[in-house]
């Protein structure tokens, strides 16, 4: 894989775990991942998901699938500009949050303070699981075990966010563990196999693309949500106090990735750029103006990394492990800008409020009553796992998959039903 010439998918890349019968020659196997992921239950799942609101906030306010399918969109036309195949970036990026939890990443927390005695909880690791083992489509006639959506190595490389287990996990930039992690133990096997070829520790081209697109939607959209919702004013980066605490925000969330300098730079190119708004009022005028500016701002960064990749690398197609997504550090401070501004006024304020604590409360009580009653209390799926699992860790694990896969929804009627019990 990693001799290919640039540009080039190679028969290894269109492999897939299962081999599969031949099909209809009308659509390639990376335009049939793409279809497996849309037509996967995992996928419908997200729409009652939170992205950073919970769905139930207002009409308005995204969800994991409106955030997915954004993400989708500008991936797909990110990668079609560097040459890679648009299906295998529009799969990974459709992907790339099927394995998040009910209630976000407070919901993620709660998973993996439960989990943490088997390997811990991770939304990207469930992913993999999810695509590999969970969402039924394919079944491995070699082991009769469930081989999941039999993506092929392309795409499903393409899906890994994070290429390392928890012991390799890397170091952040201020010497703070990451946490993040792409593949628990029992998956390693599969993992193996996607990886076969891949430089350690690197991810593909598609699955940089894929990250850069997950970084421009949250970063862009999770304010403009914040807009419409009345957390938060653009005006405040006028103001040097409410910039610091933008700068103060973007530490323990995101690292140490850049210097406060490049922060504050970043904030005065923004806020002095042609659109940005002040004042939004909530008309019609408002939420146009409000529209424009996000679309000018995806356009800006992505036709930033565009442009850098192509001056290092030419003009040719690129692909897979034939070259790596440049982002200018402008680029970059810009991003974390927007991600900190969501982080100060509606991330962190929220961790104080009743509802986020009941949350993760809800999900702690849910896996120990699943776990007490399993398996009665698991769905067919995860029953049948549950008793081919080989000894308490397993079952654990399947008891997490099973609440892991919960909508934000369906767990609190799970824990009205399993906890709380009959009301009278």
């Amino acid at each position: 894989m990693t001799g290919a010439p640039v540009g080039a998918y190679t028969e290894a890349d269109r492999e897939r775990w299962c081999a599969e019968a031949p099909k209809s020659k009308a659509r390639t196997p990376f335009e049939r991942d793409r279809a497996r992921i849309v037509h996967s239950a995992a996928l419908r799942r997200l729409g009652a998901k939170t992205q950073v609101l919970g769905p139930a906030t207002d009409d308005f306010v995204r969800t994991r699938l409106t955030h997915t399918l954004e993400v989708a969109q500008v991936g797909r036309e990110l990668g079609k500009a560097l040459g890679c195949d648009p299906d295998v970036v529009d799969t990974a990026c459709l992907s790339h949050d099927l394995g998040h939890p009910p209630f976000g990443h407070n919901g993620e927390r709660a998973l993996e303070e439960v989990a943490r005695g088997i390997g811990g909880f991770e939304g990207n690791a469930q992913t993999l699981r999810l695509l590999t083992r969970l969402e039924p489509k394919v079944v491995d006639p070699r082991t009769g075990r469930a081989a999941g959506l039999n993506l092929t190595r392309a795409s499903l490389d393409a899906s890994v966010k994070y290429p390392w287990g928890t012991a390799d996990a890397p170091i952040r930039p201020d010497g703070s563990p990451s946490g993040k992690f792409g593949v628990y133990a029992d998956d390693l096997e599969v993992f193996a196999w996607l990886r076969q070829g891949a430089p350690a520790g690197r991810r593909c081209l598609e699955a940089e693309v894929m990250d850069l697109a997950d970084d421009v939607s949250y970063s862009v959209h999770d304010v403009e949500d914040a807009v419409v919702g009345g957390r938060l004013d653009l005006e405040v980066l006028d103001d040097p106090g409410a910039r610091d605490r933008v700068v103060l925000a973007a530490g323990p969330w995101f690292g140490g990735q850049l210097e406060d300098a490049e922060l504050l730079a970043a904030m005065d190119r923004l806020r002095h750029g042609e659109g940005w708004v002040r004042g939004h009022d909530g008309s019609r005028r408002a939420l146009a103006a409000l529209k424009d500016m996000t679309s000018q701002l995806i356009g800006r960064f992505c036709g930033a990394a565009i442009g850098a990749t192509r001056e290092r690398y030419g003009h040719g197609p690129l692909t897979r492990y034939g070259a790596r997504l440049v982002v200018p550090r402008e680029t970059l401070a810009e991003i974390l800008v927007l991600k900190s501004l969501a982080v100060a006024y509606v991330m962190a304020p929220r961790e104080a409020e009743p509802l986020y604590r009941r949350q993760r409360e809800v999900i702690v009580d849910l896996v120990r009553v699943v776990a007490d009653g399993a398996p009665r209390t698991l769905e067919p799926t995860f029953a049948a796992d549950w008793a081919r699992a080989a000894d308490d860790d397993a079952r654990l694990r399947v008891v997490v998959d099973q609440v892991a896969s919960l909508t934000d929804v369906s767990a609190a009627e799970w824990h009205a039903r399993l906890v709380r019990g009959p009301q009278r």
